[in-house]
């Protein structure tokens, strides 16, 4: 086994690790989709050489280029490292300063098959949020870090270290970017082709910079929003009996059902994968589980009459459940909803972000990387399904905000009616996001989980 000493000790070529396989037992990132020609194939095969000596390259260029045909991108799956990877007492890690022992920390924190999402692509939540862009960037960085002075400072670039730079104690001890994808190229397409090169990464807030802690990170502010969504749209500060419905149990989104239950209302939280579903069940953020739409009714209905909290995980897509309430209030004009959101990720809704319900989890995975254009069809048709049925239930008296993960601007790409009724501009959304109308006055008053969030983003 691999020891905190062997990790920064540098990138391992001499001798090569031997080559490792991904692990069939853990949840891994769809393929991405590349559309490189021949000469960007190679000059992303080359960005990845650059961290090696010239004499391994004959060895590892050609595992590279499997690698992003195979995955849409290179992860070094050779470097794996082999070390129980997890947030180890600061003590532990061979540094020669407590700030660079602490990043080291977050880092392994980050990567910890218990908290990340995609654990052997570097994927902390949110289907891209990566840590690094690749295995190389780690070792790179546990050995800059292992050599940090208080008063040197780490500069990274989308997952690249640029290397150890003077400064002083009072300085960072490390300053981080990601993304930064000029304007002009900021389309879907050409982030994706900068990713596939290995020149730019998705960071998220708390994954590329190495602070993420799992869902506890918004459980506080997701359930202030809750209640004041029962205090400002259905005028009870208790919300027994009352249903939230909503989708996601990834990383940041695993927080809904424990703010649902904190906030005294019946919380049903759809997911597809089911490693996310159990994985949250195991970890206690949702109590019980259902994997049939009648049989999630069927416990809805029941936990609203009882009035107690409840957790409520459906493993399924959140359409399907969408239509079947749907489906139970024109046929007995019983709406089992009270308040409806969505915290899928929809900021990248073609790439493992957003399933359509029109395929199973695993088909969706194949027409994802075989047929790109046909899966972000059914993704847009399904996106129009899930508004319409959300629409009429809130036609029906439910209330629905948007949460902020580009739901509603990716509906309204792919021809969802989620324009406000009136607005001839057709620029304002027909439903208000929580930001805005739910937490409002939180904000101003300076109260809440926006100090801890302010700490965990920072």
């Amino acid at each position: 086994m691999t020891t905190l000493q062997d990790i920064c000790a540098g990138l391992p070529t001499n001798p090569l690790p031997s080559p490792r396989s991904r692990d069939g037992s853990l949840p891994h990132a769809p393929t991405r989709v590349t559309n490189l020609t021949n000469e960007e194939q190679q000059l992303a095969v080359k960005n990845a050489l650059r961290y090696f000596p010239p004499d391994s390259h004959e060895v590892l260029a050609p595992e590279f280029a499997a690698e992003l045909i195979n995955f849409g991108h290179i992860y070094m799956y050779r470097f794996l490292p082999a070390i129980d990877m997890r947030a180890y007492p600061l003590r532990e890690y061979p540094a020669k300063c407590e700030s660079a022992a602490a990043i080291m920390h977050m880092i392994m924190n980050n990567l910890d098959p218990r908290v990340a999402q995609f654990p052997q692509e570097l994927v902390t939540y949110g289907g891209n949020g990566q840590v690094f862009s690749n295995w190389a960037q780690f070792y790179l960085v546990m050995n800059y870090l292992s050599e940090m002075t208080e008063e040197q400072t780490l500069v990274m670039y989308s997952g690249h270290p640029l290397g150890l730079f003077p400064s002083s104690e009072r300085s960072p001890r490390a300053i981080i970017t990601n993304g930064m994808v000029i304007p002009n190229y900021s389309s879907r397409e050409e982030y994706d082709k900068l990713f596939a090169l290995g020149v730019t990464m998705y960071g998220q807030m708390t994954a590329g910079s190495y602070c993420y802690i799992g869902p506890q990170g918004i459980v506080h502010g997701t359930t202030i929003t809750v209640m004041n969504a029962g205090r400002k749209y259905l005028g009870n500060s208790n919300l027994a009996g009352k249903v939230l419905l909503t989708s996601g149990l990834g990383g940041m989104s695993g927080a809904q059902a424990k703010a649902a239950v904190i906030a005294g209302c019946v919380g049903v939280i759809a997911e597809v994968s089911q490693e996310a579903v159990y994985k949250r069940l195991e970890q206690g953020w949702v109590m019980e589980v259902v994997n049939d739409v009648s049989d999630c009714i069927a416990r809805i209905r029941s936990a609203r009459i009882q009035r107690k909290p409840l957790s409520l995980a459906y493993h399924g897509n959140i359409v399907d459940l969408w239509e079947g309430l749907l489906q139970q209030y024109k046929m007995t004009g019983e709406r089992l909803v009270d308040m409806g959101t969505d915290q899928t990720s929809c900021h990248n809704p073609f790439n493992g972000g957003y399933y359509p319900v029109q395929l199973d989890f695993e088909d969706a995975q194949v027409v994802m990387k075989e047929d790109p254009s046909q899966f972000k069809k059914l993704v847009q048709e399904s996106l129009r399904r899930q508004v319409a049925a959300i629409n009429e239930l809130t036609d029906a008296g439910m209330y629905f905000w948007d949460y902020g993960n580009a739901f509603l601007l990716e509906a309204r790409r792919a021809g969802a009616d989620v324009t406000k009724p009136g607005d001839v501009s057709g620029i304002s959304f027909r439903y208000p996001s929580y930001v805005q109308d739910i937490m409002g006055d939180i904000f101003s008053l300076g109260f809440g989980p926006f100090s801890s969030a302010t700490v965990r983003d920072r």
